[in-house]
């Protein structure tokens, strides 16, 4: 087995993904390149792969989120663009972990729609998260019910 060498030693991989019926990755890749310095930008049918510093990345990515800041995210990738250890023209088929962002599309137009609610409102006016871990005791009716409806 050849050992590991890595390439691309201080530097980070994230992918910006778009869900907008106005900004296209084209436009997100243009935006990028204007701002960008040293950094690989790859345009996706989703959006743009981006693999540099970590500060330029996160520097690329503030300017590109102001483009259309409710519909564009951001996701980690753990390997550089073209890897032959991920890339499918090295694997052939759809890329692995494709069809996870293909799902994730499907829910992105919800949570921008949220956002650009969220948005609209006065930060006094959104109700407080309620507190998830207090959750009500059982009361012991209950649970002698359960117990009694399991199987033997």
């Amino acid at each position: 087995m050849t050992d590991y060498q890595p390439e691309n030693v201080g530097t980070v991989t994230k992918y910006v993904v778009i869900e907008s019926f106005s900004v296209t990755p084209a436009d997100l890749a243009v935006r990028a390149y204007e701002v960008s310095s040293g950094v690989m930008i790859k345009e996706t049918c989703f959006g743009l792969v981006i693999m540099g510093t970590e500060d330029e990345v996160n520097r690329i990515i503030t300017e590109v989120r102001k483009v259309d800041p409710d519909h564009i995210f951001v996701k980690d990738r753990g390997f550089p663009p073209g890897d032959p250890r991920r890339c499918r023209a090295n694997l052939g088929g759809a890329r692995p972990g494709f069809h996870g962002i293909e799902q994730e599309m499907t829910i992105l137009p919800y949570i921008s729609n949220a956002l650009k609610i969220l948005g609209t409102r006065d930060p006094g006016t959104v109700p407080a998260q309620k507190n998830a871990r207090k959750k009500p005791k059982l009361d012991i009716s209950t649970l002698k019910k359960m117990i009694d409806a399991q199987e033997p």
